[in-house]
């Protein structure tokens, strides 16, 4: 329990702390994230006291009942903090002793803040992800929803900003989907090895009085736990795992925002934005600017850019934020109905030296370029034809954009079950 000085580690030391480095050292700001954790792991922790005898029936009832009572402040937003709260786990043991007395200082019996600290990061972070995922497949199943419903919507793919060859609309949309489901099954992989309990570690050298590690995987719902106390309280391996998913999905929505930020200028005028995920000007009324897709963007930068426990909390929000407007901007973008088609480059410059277009180039000119074009070339012209050429698996064939909706419905059914 907290000293005098109202530091969990505070017996040891003598006089106050440097106001500065109080300031400096505190994460109150951001880790009361887990009030709600933290307040599950010590009703379990208490659990665990009970049963190796070092709290009577009555003590832990009346700890629970206390914890009960900080939980609730916190759901109402009554809690109050304090100077000396340096962090979640100080202020709630502090409020504890302030609503049950004494006994509240027996909870901390063989529990060190390091296996505290990172037990409620796990327990945080592996809902978390249960979270992100859920919106990581709404996203992907309005994508394919959308790709099911238009597959015979007709658009002009590009390389290097300039067009290639002419594909589904479907298939673009698809392209995205697929990295997705990556990152999807990757959140799952992060999920999994959060998912390991570390309370009842100590600090580094374990628990001397006998808790029962099992009992507290159980209480909290844990995969497994920990092999080694001393890595338990130190790795956050899995932090940087999250992290990193989060980079890397964030690259993939980075890169569909650009496409559609491009496609919606009125240059290439494909697609729509809707109103609730645009803004406009405040000087050229006119403008009707993609903010959604820009802001997607350049939270990308943030992102990749954080670190350590304050990153995972001000990127899981990111990512719920992003996904939903991502979700939203693919449910409610207009797709006009306009064709592509095949730039073939001989052909190209006899049509721009004549000043017409390529469909209106005659075979007799088409065959001034080679002797080969004869006049099936029509069908060049024919874009649905076009795009039927590309049958194989992956491709944007009718049949096989059908196989990729199949395939992703088919991930994405396997990962929830």
């Amino acid at each position: 329990m907290a000293s005098e000085s109202g530091k969990l580690w505070g017996g040891r030391f003598v006089g106050a702390v440097d106001p500065i480095m109080e300031k400096f050292n505190a994460s109150i700001a951001y880790d009361r994230h887990l009030w709600e954790v933290d307040v599950q792991g010590s009703k379990a922790y208490s659990r665990g006291l009970e049963k190796a005898g070092l709290l009577t029936k009555a003590e832990m009832d009346q700890i629970l009942h206390g914890l009960d009572k900080v939980a609730e402040e916190w759901a109402q937003g009554t809690f109050k903090l304090n100077s000396n709260d340096e962090d979640i786990h100080t202020a709630n043991e502090r409020r504890l002793k302030e609503l049950i007395g004494a006994t509240a200082g027996k909870l901390h019996t063989g529990r060190s803040r390091n296996d505290q600290v990172v037990t409620d990061l796990r327990l945080w972070m592996r809902q978390t992800c249960s979270t992100l995922s859920g919106l990581l497949w709404e996203l992907i199943r309005t994508m394919v929803d959308r790709a099911e419903a238009e597959r015979d919507v007709l658009f002009p793919g590009y390389t290097h900003l300039q067009r290639a060859q002419p594909i589904r609309w479907s298939h673009w949309i698809l392209s995205h989907a697929v990295a997705l489901t990556r990152d999807s099954e990757r959140l799952l992989e992060v999920r999994k090895r959060i998912n390991v309990l570390p309370l009842g570690s100590g600090a580094i050298a374990g628990n001397p009085l006998g808790v029962d590690r099992e009992l507290l995987r159980a209480e909290l719902n844990f995969g497994a736990i920990t092999l080694n106390s001393m890595d338990a309280t130190s790795e956050r391996d899995f932090v940087a795992e999250f992290l990193f998913w989060a980079s890397l999905c964030m690259t993939h929505l980075s890169r569909m925002a650009e496409d559609l930020i491009l496609y919606c200028t009125k240059e290439f005028s494909f697609v729509q934005l809707s109103d609730a995920y645009s803004t406009g000007s405040s000087l050229m009324p006119q403008k009707k600017n993609p903010d959604s897709l820009e802001l997607i963007r350049s939270k990308a930068g943030r992102v990749f850019g954080r670190e350590d426990k304050e990153a995972v909390f001000e990127v899981s929000d990111t990512m719920s934020a992003v996904l939903q407007v991502a979700t939203g901007v693919i449910s409610t973008l207009q797709m006009p109905f306009r064709q592509a088609h095949e730039a073939s480059g001989k052909a190209v410059f006899m049509a721009e030296t004549k000043g017409v277009a390529l469909n209106q180039l005659s075979l007799q000119e088409l065959q001034t370029i080679s002797p080969l074009f004869s006049g099936d070339v029509i069908c060049v012209w024919d874009y649905g034809h076009s795009v039927e050429q590309y049958g194989a698996l992956g491709g944007t064939a009718r049949s096989s954009v059908d196989w990729q909706i199949r395939q992703v419905r088919a991930l994405l059914q396997a990962q929830q079950a």
